[in-house]
């Protein structure tokens, strides 16, 4: 991949130079009283300032550690109030990158930085003898969730509470020499203790406890434990970035006020994009605000063949889990609260999640315009479970409520797994409406599949229910839902009904199209059916045992 860089394009570097300049020259001449008179405390710069890595030493050779002259660019252009730090064509060998306030990285098309050979097992230091920077002590919180969420210095780049910083241009971050690196057996062939040995790279990008962030135009591959982790986020923009890796995409833990929008994401083994609230902050903080637009995620191709625009799918018999998806979950202690996601494309992978396991408040969530093709399982999973993995004293089952999906369709959905909205006995999953849905499964499911076990604190994934007795939507501890212009089609005839509720109050059907005994109703109350194709119209008060 790295042989494949094209050359430095100096003319756009001179551009570049001479726009900043004149930029700022024409803007002290439209302005002369404000270039005069700056604002009190934040003095105006004649000129924005640049600093080429290889004036700090950096070689671009592919074999020399390039980090230490790298963090003296950055430290550099920090120590003169802000500035860009600019990458020219070359391939830059790095451990641990340090980021700063008010500085922007410029990755300039050519631009790949490689993540250096890690130490493996039993070693202490890695290529030519570097490490990456230790992760930051965090043991009073790593028992709730994944040991790589609590920690983040020990990634290619990382910032811990800095603000108004960028990753820009179309350049290449490659995680060769991460946990999990390229050059490395298949995911899974090393210890877990791999990732958490000192001096090895967990992560590509991880920050902590930043604000006013962006991060725009640059592709990863093989992204180690995540491509990128944001943990106590705000103010975030990622726009236009392609992520081609083996682990998760993009995790966006406890932040708030965020915009994702036209990334492609292909995360075979692990999900795509994935808004997270967890309590490696030492508090359960939601996360809040967030649109995620015009993306793409998959799990349908082999590494680095979306990068390279060969698009190669896994061969039948290579067992891959073809995650992939968008999800809110699994670590979900503060909640997620406010988000809108729209106009996506899945294909390949898993459908979208909605989680609460660990006491997170799952309100407000508003999913609209997808398409779907070759999911490994149904389009909507929802699971308000007990999981709890948080404190004790303060970690309460959470909630699952005010959910719109709307505009999704889904073609060739694997026959397994149906969509599923599973709350557990005692908490339901409330006011959710589901409209504009077509879903066409591949068939042949069996009449007698089981009512799967609660499960209640098992960690949630739709496989975990294994075949679900309904091949369009299994609804269990529901309250108030509405589902209207819904059509359940499969591709070869299906033995289940295309819908199969228990413990449901208040359900509403409403223009529903689906073969005839649609309905496997246990334990309803409150239900109406109208204006539809699968039944015909009904009201009843309660119905238990009973196919309509």
């Amino acid at each position: 991949m790295a042989s494949a860089m094209r050359p430095f394009d100096s003319a756009r570097r001179d551009l570049l130079r001479l726009s900043s300049v004149s930029l700022a020259a024409s803007a002290a001449a439209a302005f002369p009283a404000f270039a005069a008179a700056p604002r009190k405390g934040a003095a105006l710069p004649t000129t924005p300032s640049l600093f080429d890595v290889r004036t700090y030493g950096a070689t671009g050779d592919g074999k020399t550690i390039d980090s230490p002259a790298i963090n003296k660019a950055i430290e550099a252009a920090a120590a003169a109030g802000g500035g860009t730090v600019i990458f020219p064509a070359g391939n830059y060998v790095s451990f641990s990158i340090r980021l700063k306030s008010h500085v922007d990285l410029y990755l300039s098309q050519g631009c790949t930085i490689i993540a250096a050979e890690s130490p493996l097992p039993g070693q202490t230091t890695g290529y030519m003898g570097g490490t990456y920077d230790a992760a930051e002590p965090n043991s009073a919180w790593e028992a709730y969730q994944d040991w790589g969420h609590n920690h983040w210095r020990n990634s290619l780049l990382w910032g811990d509470g800095i603000s108004d910083f960028s990753i820009t241009g179309p350049g290449l971050l490659w995680g060769k020499g991460l946990s999990f690196g390229a050059d490395r057996p298949a995911r899974g062939a090393y210890p877990k203790y791999i990732a958490e040995q000192p001096g090895v790279g967990n992560k590509t990008i991880g920050l902590r406890n930043c604000h006013n962030v962006v991060l725009r135009d640059f592709s990863i591959l093989k992204g180690g434990h995540f491509g990128i982790l944001f943990t106590g986020v705000d103010n975030l923009t990622v726009d236009n970035l392609k992520i081609d890796t083996d682990r998760d995409g993009i995790d966006i833990d406890c932040c708030q006020n965020v915009r994702v929008s036209n990334c492609t994401v292909n995360s075979p083994w692990d999900d795509g994009i994935c808004p997270k609230s967890s309590h490696a902050l030492g508090f359960a903080r939601p996360t809040r605000n967030v649109t995620i637009t015009n993306c793409w995620v998959t799990g349908y191709y082999e590494l680095g063949t979306v990068l390279d625009g060969t698009f190669k799918k896994f061969a039948p018999e290579i067992r891959v889990p073809r995650t992939g998806r968008i999800k809110c979950g699994t670590e979900s202690n503060g909640g997620f609260i406010n988000i809108a996601i729209s106009n996506c494309v899945f294909e390949g992978c898993q459908g979208y999640a909605l989680e609460s396991e660990d006491g997170a408040l799952v309100e407000d969530i508003t999913i609209t315009n997808t398409t779907m093709r070759d999911l490994v399982s149904g389009p909507v999973f929802m699971r308000l479970g007990s999981r709890l993995r948080g404190p004790k004293e303060s970690t309460k089952v959470g909630s699952i409520k005010r959910i719109l999906i709307s505009n999704l369709e889904c073609y060739n959905a694997a026959t397994k797994v149906s969509s599923i909205l599973s709350g557990i006995p005692g908490y339901a999953i409330e006011d959710v409406k589901l409209a504009n849905i077509f879903v066409e499964t591949e068939g042949g499911g069996p009449a007698d599949a089981a009512l799967p076990p609660e499960f209640e604190n098992k960690y949630p994934d739709p496989g975990m229910f294994g075949t679900t007795p309904a091949c369009g939507f299994f609804l269990r501890h529901v309250r108030n839902i509405e589902m209207s212009h819904v059509e359940v089609a499969s591709a070869a005839v299906d033995g289940r009904p295309a819908f199969y509720l228990t413990d449901v109050e208040r359900a509403d059907f409403f223009a529903i199209t689906a073969p005839k005994g649609a309905f496997s109703l246990h334990g309803v109350k409150d239900l109406r059916i109208g204006w539809s194709r699968a039944a015909a119209d009904t009201t009843l008060a309660n119905v238990d045992n009973k196919t309509l």
